[in-house]
């Protein structure tokens, strides 16, 4: 019915032009005013496209279109030029249908279709795009396209990105016809099944991107043979068995992912014979590292992840030798022994990550005036000391995670000066002190976790504006316990919300390194929270802590609230009917204070 319905608009369109060849200017410039036309009756206030005017005699001076004769752009006369490439992403259209791209399809001369970073819904015009038998580059990816891949007769094509959509459904077979292909991206959809044998006749493949999938069997054993094989990205899918012994013959190799699997097996050393290897993801699998054996690298990678993959003992000392790294992700394994000093000689490492390990011993101060740096996790470790007063010098600081550890003291009010900070996580330490720092409005912080250490005081208010969560109860039962006292402040002079309590990460961060989970500890109870919804869970949590005051009736305000704990404080007085306001919260705990009076009638709004 789909196909129909698109045969019937392709050949509606087809009669009301006055010219059928593809070599037509006037038919070409009428088809971009349709397509135009067919946008605006969308959102009329679209201008993006206001260069595309009926009134210019020469369309190949238009925005975002390529001519085949350059020579001639200047002239008024298009009669030698026809169009070969639309450069239309990231139009700042709102949604759209995949049927207003029908204009285009009779734009035959086309070589480069670039649709990407729109808002295009619906599934992919298989016969209009069949039309275009001249394209040599297709980019649909950043869309929201569902549906299954159809049968492409694209024989030209070399480039393919059908990325970061909604596709789904298997791979299909035909896909292996599309022998010209050199790039061919499908990562971040919802395909599922099988990695389809016919990928294998894709000769002239460089690059080729799966990853983010539900991809399950085994991989290729003979992707061995797509010789010219630069990029693998497989990561993020459900692969099982191991990693094929003919991928050696991938001697061209520069970027490698077959992170979060389910691989098993011993780690092949010869991964690590590829010359040409910048990038190295194998963790979050079931692969194991064989401590016994000794490697010397004849790569120089970029990237490295061996995330559990059961790495015992001190770091590994080969890694010494790969002073290029940018992002190293050795987290979640069995290693112990102090922070190794070589690791803060590497002068472009931006993103570090030794979580879940026994590592111990205080941090070098060395480690903090890094000019690269932007992401430090080092969470649950043994770690101990007292946090480095230089620790502000780590200027480019994103985020910084030290939870879990053993450090103890004040914290350095240079911690304030990291203006680029986002995610600070100081949760579960012996941290102490009635003075936090003072973060100044230009600061970017929007998460801080103090959770679960020793500090005394007021309740601080002296965070940056910008500000969604703020942590600072305390696990039960639980040794570490914060003893903030005071008044309640008014927090929504200062934001609209706050997310988390207890919190630990699940964390990976592969290409992209995005915290990828977030688990919530709420009433002893562990909920997850998906990043992709992050601004959807707002939590506030003073639980146990020596609070006394009215509850303000301010807090109503914070509409986004999903869950709200002032539970085990000296709180007291009547609870303010403005929380029956709060009608997206699904948990509120005043337990154990000094309330009086009636449960408000407001609160009957409360779902």
């Amino acid at each position: 019915m789909v196909m129909a319905n698109q045969s019937l608009l392709l050949q509606s369109f087809f009669f009301l032009l006055p010219c059928l060849s593809s070599s037509c200017p006037e038919y070409q410039k009428q088809a971009l005013l349709q397509f135009k036309s067919s946008v605006l009756a969308v959102n009329p206030s679209f201008h993006t496209l206001d260069s595309w005017n009926s009134s210019s005699s020469n369309f190949c001076l238009w925005d975002k279109v390529t001519c085949s004769s350059p020579s001639n752009s200047n002239s008024n006369s298009t009669s030698t030029s026809v169009v070969i490439g639309l450069s239309l992403a990231y139009l700042s259209a709102p949604l759209m249908p995949s049927n207003l791209l029908a204009p285009l399809f009779f734009i035959r001369s086309l070589r480069v279709l670039d649709l990407s970073q729109n808002f295009i819904y619906g599934q992919i015009p298989a016969l209009g795009f069949d039309n275009l038998s001249n394209l040599v580059h297709l980019d649909l990816s950043w869309n929201f396209m569902k549906g299954q891949i159809p049968a492409f007769g694209l024989k030209y094509l070399q480039y393919l990105d059908l990325s970061s959509n909604r596709l789904s459904g298997e791979l299909p077979e035909e896909i292996g016809n599309l022998t010209k292909l050199q790039q061919l991206s499908l990562g971040s959809n919802k395909f599922s099944n099988g990695i389809p044998s016919s990928i294998l006749y894709l000769r002239e493949l460089e690059e080729l991107d799966l990853g983010n999938n539900s991809l399950s069997m085994e991989i290729p054993s003979n992707i061995g043979n797509l010789s010219n094989l630069s990029y693998l990205i497989v990561g993020k899918n459900k692969l099982t068995s191991g990693v094929p012994a003919l991928m050696q013959k991938l001697n061209k190799l520069n970027s490698l992912d077959l992170d979060g699997n389910l691989l098993t097996g011993e780690i092949p050393f010869w991964l690590f014979d590829f010359k040409d290897l910048q990038s190295l993801q194998l963790g979050g699998n079931n692969l194991t590292w064989n401590n016994n054996m000794k490697i010397v690298p004849k790569c120089r990678l970029l990237g490295l992840s061996l995330r559990s993959s059961g790495l015992q003992g001190d770091i590994q000392k080969w890694i010494s030798t790969q002073m290029n790294l940018s992002h190293l992700d050795l987290s979640m394994n069995q290693l112990h022994g102090p922070f190794p000093q070589w690791l803060v000689e590497f002068h472009f490492l931006s993103y570090l990550f030794l979580s879940y390990n026994k590592l111990s011993g205080s941090l070098p101060t060395a480690l903090f005036r890094s000019s690269q740096l932007a992401i430090l996790a080092l969470s649950d470790n043994n770690f101990s000391g007292e946090l480095l007063e230089n620790i502000g010098d780590a200027k480019f600081l994103i985020i910084m995670m030290l939870d879990g550890n053993n450090f103890f003291g004040p914290i350095p009010q240079s911690i304030s000066q990291i203006s680029s900070l986002e995610l600070l996580d100081l949760s579960r330490n012996r941290l102490s002190g009635n003075i936090f720092p003072v973060f100044y409005p230009q600061v970017n912080l929007f998460y801080a976790d103090f959770s679960s250490n020793q500090f005394s005081g007021e309740v601080p208010t002296t965070f940056p504006p910008n500000i969604k969560t703020l942590a600072l109860g305390r696990e039960i039962p639980i040794e570490f316990v914060n003893h903030l006292t005071g008044m309640t402040p008014n927090l929504t002079s200062q934001t609209s919300g706050f997310y988390v309590a207890e919190t630990y990460y699940t964390q990976f961060f592969s290409t992209e390194f995005a915290v990828n989970e977030l688990i919530v500890n709420w009433k002893k109870y562990k909920q997850r929270l998906s990043s992709h919804y992050i601004d959807m869970y707002f939590l506030l949590d003073l639980l146990n802590n020596q609070l006394s005051s009215e509850i303000p009736a301010s807090l109503g305000a914070l509409k986004a609230l999903k869950m709200l704990n002032l539970s085990f404080n000296k709180l007291y007085g009547k609870i303010p009917a403005s929380l029956g306001d709060l009608q997206n919260v699904e948990g509120l705990d005043l337990s154990h204070n000094k309330l009086s009076g009636p449960i408000p009638f407001a609160f009957t709004k409360l779902q």
